[in-house]
């Protein structure tokens, strides 16, 4: 269970970094105020929309007797949006980062530079159209496995008790694993580990990633919080992302010095 205490220390790491380094934080704000505003616009027209296409997909209940019909489609449609807001937590990641790709390689090199013994970072050496082409591909991939949890938990929602209780919880756990791969992938991707690679580190440090994604994951839920952390998100990951490499810290008792003079 320690692993899952470090899971979170590494996020609350990540935002005592980005608030010793306030530039670094200023300019991390830009993608997701951007993103922020396409979503939530998104969302309100969802629940606008949301009755309307509950009853649209389920016309065979359209002569059932109340209070049955009421029921079925409000918990319906509340499974939609839950689904939506699913979605939104994964992908909101994954297009925030690729808006701000720039700006965010330039801050976990940062946290990597304070971090080393040696004040280097990892560089991928790789033309920034060919890094932003290779985080939109990988991104895809994470969304197709994410979907496919999706459904399965969609339709597992529907058995009783289990889907108002287990169901929402897996689901909580499966986007904090996939939203620390997002995150840990900008300073992984670095290294020029392939998204393969990254999933079996994040598999073989499962409670690690879960400290560190699941509270993030529901601080997401909440308007503008993902916003204001996401610089120290990546941070944060950046941080995890070199405990699950077992790289050295400037702290560690071993390090080499750096150079004087």
């Amino acid at each position: 269970m320690s692993d899952l205490g470090a899971g979170f220390g590494y996020l609350v790491k990540g935002q005592r970094w980005v608030g010793r380094h306030g530039r670094a934080y200023g300019f991390g704000l830009l993608p997701g105020l951007v993103t922020f505003v396409l979503y939530i616009g998104a969302l309100i027209g969802l629940g606008y929309g949301a009755d309307n296409l509950t009853a649209w997909a389920t016309p065979f209940a359209d002569d059932w007797d109340s209070p049955w019909l009421g029921v079925f489609r409000g918990g319906l449609t509340a499974l939609v949006f839950a689904l939506a807001l699913f979605l939104a937590v994964i992908t909101f990641t994954a297009v925030t980062l690729l808006v701000g790709q720039p700006f965010y390689e330039n801050l976990s090199e940062r946290v990597d530079r304070s971090e080393s013994p040696d004040g280097t970072a990892p560089e991928s050496g790789l033309p920034l159209l060919r890094e932003l082409w290779i985080s939109a591909r990988d991104s895809v991939r994470v969304l197709v496995r994410v979907l496919l949890y999706a459904v399965l938990l969609f339709a597992c929602g529907f058995i009783p008790v289990i889907g108002q209780t287990v169901v929402p919880a897996i689901g909580f756990c499966v986007s904090g694993f996939f939203l620390a791969e997002e995150l840990a992938a900008v300073a992984l991707q670095r290294r020029g580990v392939e998204l393969k690679q990254r999933l079996a580190l994040l598999r073989g440090r499962r409670l690690l990633t879960l400290g560190f994604g699941v509270p993030l994951t529901l601080a997401f839920l909440v308007p503008l919080v993902a916003v204001f952390l996401m610089p120290g998100a990546v941070a944060g990951a950046t941080l995890m992302a070199r405990d699950l490499l077992d790289e050295p810290s400037a702290d560690d008792d071993d390090a080499t010095p750096l150079p004087t003079g």
